[in-house]
């Protein structure tokens, strides 16, 4: 899962998961995203950020990044605006452990796992960090060929990973869903990381389905979309008149437990009675499914 992921390729979970949709049909018709008709046209590259683990079972999910001829500085400057998205992440990772009652590094220990090289091996030595497979996912949809209200980039959906996390994105267009249901646009500052608060209409971090998993649904994975409004339209008018680019860029990182760690509710959360819900498995395996789903791995799978 690195490189390039070219328009037409990711299908929205929307289009494929049969028990969203009729959940989709029970919304009252304001808060009901828009519908996508097929894949996503948006292209995304897809960027390592941070060392792949020594030793791992899910190789494909970790594997080298690919840098694009033609642009030298390509892997300073994406490393150096990746690390510090993973630093942001890192901190809002920590804050949410304490304030779920865990400790701090409850959520960034699994980010950086340690394990053991062979299963029956316990010496020092014998151990090795186990890196999430963060990636760095410049996205960008041409407004040109695909300017029409209505349009949908990124049909209605979750994410896969632990946290994500954006910078301003240039033109508007991002929806997210709060827990009762209400659908609302998001507003980033200019100059400010996106970071899904679901009440706030300033910035958000986006939650994923691992943080769902380790916390039994007490912090579920957060729904959006990204569709062209009528504030997407008066953007590219005002584009157009200052001779700007009308391809609507944003540089989305997603945070991922390492794929050799188990998700399961930690702490308290394994008290909840929804703990069942949430088996545990390896984080690699529950990507591999999903990433099957939304048609960027192999044949479609089932979670």
């Amino acid at each position: 899962m690195v490189g390039v992921t070219p328009e037409g390729v990711e299908v929205p979970r929307s289009l494929v998961d049969r028990e969203m949709q009729k959940k989709l049909q029970s919304m009252p018709k304001e808060f009901q995203p828009a519908t996508p008709v097929g894949p996503d046209p948006k292209w995304r590259y897809m960027w390592r950020i941070g060392p792949r683990p020594s030793n791992t079972r899910f190789k494909e999910l970790n594997a080298e990044p690919v840098i694009p001829e033609g642009f030298p500085e390509w892997k300073d400057t994406m490393d150096s605006w990746g690390y510090k998205m993973i630093s942001a992440i890192e901190a809002v990772a920590e804050m949410a452990a304490i304030g779920f009652d865990l400790p701090k590094d409850a959520f960034t220990s699994l980010m950086k796992q340690i394990c053991r090289k062979e299963p029956y091996l316990l010496l020092f030595h014998d151990m090795v960090q186990v890196h999430g497979p963060h990636l760095l996912a410049p996205t960008g949809s041409d407004l040109r060929r695909h300017g029409q209200e209505g349009m949908v980039f990124a049909g209605y959906h979750y994410d896969l990973n632990f946290l994500t996390i954006h910078g301003r994105s240039r033109f508007p267009g991002l929806n997210i869903w709060l827990r009762n249901g209400q659908k609302m646009e998001v507003k980033v500052p200019v100059g400010c990381l996106s970071s899904f608060k679901r009440e706030s209409r300033s910035d958000h971090i986006c939650t994923g389905s691992h943080i769902e998993w380790l916390t039994a649904g007490e912090c579920i994975a957060g729904m959006h979309e990204v569709v062209v409004t009528n504030r997407t339209i008066d953007a590219i008018k005002l584009a157009s008149e200052q001779h700007r680019s009308l391809w609507r860029v944003s540089s989305t990182l997603f945070a991922h437990i390492a794929s050799d760690a188990v998700l399961k509710p930690l702490g308290h959360f394994a008290e909840f009675p929804e703990a069942s819900k949430y088996p545990s498995i390896c984080a690699g395996e529950f990507v591999e499914k999903e990433l099957a789903v939304i048609n960027l791995k192999g044949n479609k799978g089932e979670l």
